[in-house]
Formats: structure tokens, sequence, C-alpha cells
């Protein structure tokens, strides 16, 4: 084993969005800072591709979210719809012009910005590292340090020590796991499956807006239009076996219930995901941080999650600024006390409400929901209470006035 060890000052292990977030952040600062990812590389399956306008916001001073504009799509407005009937609530976010610099949602897949990032940090923070293919192995934490083992793709141990350890690789943390703590919460019984396609919904749906989330008579279903291509959310049929489900043909036969003129149109990818609700009981023990997906994980309904894990990022990065630069460590708690609250009221609360709201079969309930939110949608102190909230603005702007 090679004795050698590398130090650093602050160790991230996951290079995500959230853990590329914080060392741009942290590396900007002036700070040492290495990141440890498991995989070879960033990976380009499909996952989140919302974002809300106060993530754009924070991203701005770096040019990030002049990139990510120019990858995506902008989507001024989202709906609620019955599919049946065209019938829909339509909320229009350039209310929110006065509460954030892009009052909108973008529509770009989740892997362009880890790209975006490592691009900005291998051409602006030199004091930044990010070793690839490096697994961590254990975790010690001392009074004064924490210590990482790692093994990379030939075996070779390696060994890093850190002032703070920062945990973002995600719901299956390793650095969670290592720290024994609960993970409280539950797993929704229904699977999703995913799929892309670059039919155009929107020459055959009538009015269709950029994001959509739709209620059919044979259940829900979403559809979230990217720059090049659509990504269509279903379920199982009843009694369908996951593995029945995700085939092409059952794929085909489900969009073709959306919208007959798809026919055999190509289905590009399919993934199937169980939806989550949990968060962690403490974000912080000692040295060691945990960040997004690692504190907290939601149902994808309203594309929270990203979100709010980026936003732990910007957060904690300005408390262990300050601690590096000779601030008291209670910053972090400072941190947690700001973050947790927040994940579970403006983010696992919303998105479990947007998902009830969508899974909800009665059609005389889903009415009732439709008119509400119609309502809402026409009605201009109700739709900006409505979407300073679901636009995750209200959160991020309470989370800095908890002491």
């Amino acid at each position: 084993m090679n004795n050698e060890f590398l130090d650093f000052d602050v160790v991230i292990v996951g290079a995500g969005p959230v853990g590329l977030t914080l060392a741009m952040r942290l590396g900007l600062h002036g700070h040492k800072v290495c990141v440890l990812e498991s995989q070879e590389g960033i990976e380009t399956d499909l996952r989140a591709s919302t974002f809300h306008p106060p993530t754009l916001d924070l991203f701005d001073e770096q040019g990030i979210t002049s990139q990510l504009i120019e990858a995506g799509l902008i989507a001024p407005t989202w709906q609620v719809r019955m599919n049946d009937t065209n019938e829909f609530a339509e909320f229009d976010l350039s209310i929110l012009k006065d509460h954030t610099n892009h009052p909108y949602r973008l529509q770009c897949e989740q892997w362009r910005l880890s790209g975006f990032l490592r691009d900005f940090i291998l051409k602006n923070t030199p004091n930044v590292s990010i070793f690839w293919g490096h697994p961590c192995t254990s975790i010690v934490q001392n009074q004064d340090d924490v210590v990482i083992h790692c093994e990379n793709k030939a075996l070779e141990k390696i060994n890093f020590t850190c002032k703070f350890l920062i945990g973002c690789d995600g719901s299956r943390s390793i650095v969670r796991k290592n720290l024994k703590l609960d993970f409280e919460g539950q797993t929704f019984p229904e699977t999703t499956i995913l799929a892309t396609t670059l039919f155009p919904f929107q020459d055959h749906l009538h009015h269709l807006s950029f994001i959509n989330y739709c209620w059919t008579e044979g259940g829900t279903f979403s559809l979230l239009r990217l720059k090049n291509l659509w990504r269509v959310s279903l379920y199982p049929s009843l009694d369908e076996s996951i593995e029945s489900a995700v085939e092409i043909n059952s794929v085909r036969r489900k969009i073709n219930q959306i919208s007959p003129s798809f026919g055999d149109s190509p289905v590009l990818e399919v993934r199937p995901y169980k939806i989550h609700q949990r968060v962690v009981n403490q974000y912080v023990v000692g040295r060691v941080v945990l960040a997004g997906d690692a504190a907290h994980i939601n149902s994808p309904s309203g594309g929270m999650g990203m979100n709010g894990g980026v936003h732990d990022a910007f957060n904690l990065a300005e408390k262990l600024n300050s601690i590096l630069n000779g601030e008291s460590m209670d910053l972090l708690m400072q941190y947690e006390r700001q973050r947790r609250p927040i994940a579970i009221k403006h983010v696992i609360e919303q998105s479990a409400k947007n998902r009830a709201r969508m899974q909800e079969k009665a059609m005389d309930k889903r009415l009732f929901t439709l008119r509400e939110l119609q309502k809402k949608s026409e009605d201009k102190n109700l739709c900006l209470a409505y979407l300073l909230e679901t636009s995750m603005i209200s959160g991020l702007v309470e989370s800095f006035k908890i002491e």
C-alpha cells in the first residue's frame, strides 16, 4: 500500500453537479480542493433536466448559465393537463421578473452542467484536482483531519487527508453509510419509466407547453421538451412487470395512447427508476458534511432534486470558505440549520404534493384540482405566491434568514 498522503483543504466525494459546483466555488476562493469520483468520467444517462430560476441566477457569475441557455431550451410556461380533453392550467413564469433574472425554467440535461463545471474548473482553478475512477474504500475522521483511502482501476491504493470531507456522492452515498446515519423516509410503490424520442409532440397535441404534467384515463404521464428531443415519463400498466414495461414495444404502445400519430417512431433511451423520499437525520458529523442526494432525495416531480443540491453547494461553499479563513466551525451547523428544514419543507414536501396530485385516479378530484390550479394561474397574487414556491425562490430566500 502506498503510504504517501495527498493533502487538501477539502476533499469532495462525487463529481456530479453538486460536487463540481462546490469544487468550483471553493476553488475560486483559492482553497486546495480534491474531487474523488468512482466513475471514469461524467455519466450521460437520463437524469435531471429542469433548471429553476434561482439556480440560473447562482450560476450567472461564472458564465455557466449562458452556456446552459445555449445548450438548452427556455420554457416560459408549464402546464397541468387533461390529455383526453385538452383542458389545462398553464403557469406563466414571467410573473417572477421582479424576483429573478431568469423568469423561466430551463430544460437542459444534467450532464451538460457537469461538463461545463468540469471545463470551468480545469481552465480557471488550478488548485482543484479531479480524480476520476477513484472510489473510496474507507474513511477515518480524526480531531483535526479526515483520512480517505481510495483504490483506482489499476488497484493502486491512494491516501488523502483533508481538513473537511464533503459527501456529494448521491443517494447511495458511501460517505453517509460510513457515518452510519439514518436515511429516513419511504420508497413509493410505483416505478417510473423514462423514455426519450425525437417525435414532435408539439405538432400533435393542442397548445402544448415545454413542460407538461398530464392526466389520462389510464393514469398519468409527463412530457418535457429539451432542445433536440422530448422526455416522456410513463408508468407500467396494471400487473405489468418492470421487465416488460421497459421493452420498446410496451413504451411505444403507451406513447401511442398519448398521441396515436406516434406510430412506430423511434424510442431512443429507456430508463426505469424507483421514487424515494428521504432526508438524512443530520448533515454534519464533525469534519464530514453531506450535500445533495447524499443528504436528501425526493420525487422528481417538479424538478427540485438537482436544484436543491446545487443550492446546498453554494451555501456550504461560503461556510467552508469562512471556516478555512479562520472563522468558527459552528458555521457548519448553520449550514445544516439553513438547508435541512428547507429540503424537508420546500423540496420533499412540495415534490410529494406534485406527485400526489398527478397520482390521483378519481376524475372528480382531478377536475377539482384542475379548476383550482386554473384559478391560481389566472389570479396574479395567487399565481405569484405559487410560482415563488414551486420555482424554489421562497425556499432559498427563507434559508438565508435562518441564523
